[in-house]
């Protein structure tokens, strides 16, 4: 019993990105379900749009922020890179992010649109430099081939679609 449970430990922390997204979706839909009606379109996507700042931004850029900084060589080994005193200036600019998505969830559609941006860059950057290691180097780690590597596309494109959605469907 206590193996499956660290077994399940282990995967939710190793694959942070899916695990604090699929956490602000459930939060979302909690909070939509908990609302009364009618429950426009507005609000849905707003909930949605607020869960994945708060959640899928600014709480994975936190945990990320957390790994490189105070545990780079466990972080390093994960992406399957060495150590480098450069996980320290990705930590910072996570921090960035964070704190960026946390202040989105709270605020307007611009917020949000710098929020998906800036860290939409990141994922994607950092999509592109994995399929380059896959490449060029086999590094098919965990960290760099793995679900991190989808979640680097996925989260950007829900982003994305959760905006546009937030411009045709405006809270009221």
């Amino acid at each position: 019993m206590s193996s499956a449970i660290g077994a399940v430990i282990a995967f939710v922390l190793s694959n942070f990105t899916l695990s604090f997204l699929v956490l602000g979706l459930v939060v979302a839909l909690v909070v939509i379900a908990r609302a009364r009606r009618p429950r426009p379109p507005g609000f849905v996507v707003e909930t949605l749009l607020a869960c994945y700042c708060f959640f899928a931004v600014g709480v994975t850029f936190l945990y990320n922020f957390v790994m490189h900084c105070f545990f780079g060589a466990i972080a390093a080994s994960f992406i399957g890179w060495a150590d480098s005193p450069f996980q320290f200036e990705v930590g910072t600019a996570s921090l960035g992010f964070s704190l960026v998505g946390f202040l989105a969830a709270f605020r307007g559609f611009d917020m949000r649109l710098a929020a998906v941006l800036g860290t939409s860059a990141f994922l994607l950057g950092a999509a592109g430099g994995h399929v380059y290691q896959m490449v060029t180097a086999g590094n098919f780690a965990p960290g760099n081939a793995g679900i991190i590597f989808w979640t680097d596309i996925l989260v950007p494109v829900i982003g994305f679609v959760l905006l546009t959605l937030s411009r045709r469907h405006p809270a009221r």
